[in-house]
């Protein structure tokens, strides 16, 4: 095994260990074929818990999205999000007019990947997210066969608030919902609230228990 499988399995044990990390899937099983998974974003923990509620087969086909600013600031921050989380690294401000930020989506979904993303496009511990940004309309209308699955991380915000990095021992979720995706002739701004509305649909009804999905 090599130092990035056994980091990328220990890190999965520790957020299981801190957090519980079930994976609820209430409105697709967990298959792997190829999605864009779209999530609420509070917390720097919040790609760990998500790695640790997919089964393992979901793991090795699927890429997050990484803030480059962020996640290069360190060779240690490089190295666990390159080569435990196969991540693809965008920036979240433009240093060139003609640089497409969407360019290495498009093209790991293009090579079959799956993908992780946040639409904010950053933490808020707010509650509700925030407006969603335009990158996933345009990924989903470039790639209409791709299912979209609305992700809600739950009580993340409180294992590790921004500015924290001692995580919280505290019982978390990832609520996976049914898919959607682009309809025909809708409006980015449409599309945008509605994918907003289905990602905060998922969140769990104190009421009702879901069947959790242990990850391997």
């Amino acid at each position: 095994m090599t130092l990035a499988a056994f980091t990328g399995q220990l890190l999965a044990f520790i957020a299981r260990l801190i957090t519980g990390a079930q994976g609820h899937w209430k409105g697709c099983p967990p298959k792997a074929e190829q999605r864009i998974y779209i999530a609420n974003h509070q917390s720097h923990f919040d790609l760990v818990l998500i790695w640790a509620a997919f089964p393992h087969e979901l793991r090795a086909s699927t890429r997050a999205i990484a803030a480059r600013d962020y996640w290069t600031k360190s060779a240690f921050r490089r190295w666990l999000t390159t080569e435990v989380f196969n991540a693809i690294y965008v920036s979240r401000t433009r240093s060139n007019p003609d640089e497409d930020p969407l360019e290495p989506l498009v093209e790991a979904l293009s090579n079959g990947d799956s993908l992780v993303i946040f639409p904010e496009g950053t933490r808020s511990n707010k509650g509700n997210p925030m407006p969603f940004k335009s990158g996933i309309y345009h990924l989903a209308e470039q790639f209409p066969h791709v299912q979209l699955i609305p992700t809600w991380i739950d009580n993340v915000q409180r294992v590790m608030p921004k500015g924290e990095v001692v995580p919280v021992p505290i019982l978390c979720t990832v609520t996976f919902g049914e898919p959607i995706q682009l309809r025909p002739g809708e409006s980015k701004v449409d599309f945008l609230c509605r994918a907003r509305e289905a990602v905060m649909e998922q969140r769990p009804d104190p009421l009702s228990v879901a069947q959790p999905v242990e990850a391997d």
